[in-house]
């Protein structure tokens, strides 16, 4: 009986409080990449054409094609520069070494991780958007099991060709929540729901 009270006493707090709020709730999840696009954009880039943007995307397109122990140890730190911002959709890094860090424990859950890249292009404001389809096997998620899923990463190089921007878009619940036990359980309950 306690229980029930305080359980309906916490609903009709919950209610309450939500009533009460006359201004509604916003979630940026841009906030970040607009911040590090306001201070990355004040540096100089690749000049298109240019040996450096070649160079630049060949690092990036051959790091993203095998991501593994051996490459993410050589190629990390030339690929991205020092202070380098990394947004997967999963997690946010910021400087080479803590990307390194990052794609290191990722290698490490997977058996294998490989991209094909699709296309780059650049658009008028110097970024470039490089599509891809990966290919990702994890240890203990979806036992073993190929997931894979279509992505584009937003990508703005220095005057050097290396990374100072990469934002991921890519469908992480189709690509991985939706294999993990208890969550993607309850995220197809709820795609489901909306296809009805």
């Amino acid at each position: 009986m306690k229980w029930v009270f305080l359980c309906l006493l916490g609903c009709f707090l919950l209610f309450l409080g939500m009533g009460c709020s006359s201004v509604p709730r916003v979630t940026d999840s841009t906030s970040a990449l607009k911040a590090i696009r306001s201070e990355m954009e004040q540096r100089p880039t690749v000049a298109p054409g240019s040996p450096a943007e070649r160079q630049g995307i060949e690092r990036l397109k051959t790091f993203l094609t095998r991501i593994d122990a051996e490459s993410v140890r050589t190629q990390t730190l030339s690929v991205y520069a020092p202070d380098a911002y990394l947004n997967d959709t999963l997690v946010i890094r910021r400087g080479a070494t803590n990307i390194q860090a990052y794609f290191l424990a990722t290698v490490d859950a997977a058996e294998s991780i490989t991209a094909s890249i699709e296309d780059v292009s650049r658009s008028a404001d110097g970024f470039y958007y490089v599509r891809w389809t990966m290919d990702a096997r994890m240890k203990k998620v979806a036992a073993g099991e190929t997931i894979r899923t279509l992505g584009i990463t937003l990508v703005r190089f220095d005057d050097q060709g290396r990374v100072l921007i990469h934002q991921d878009y890519w469908d992480s619940a189709a690509g991985l929540w939706d294999h993990v036990p208890v969550i993607g359980r309850g995220i197809r309950w709820i795609k489901g729901r909306l296809d009805h």
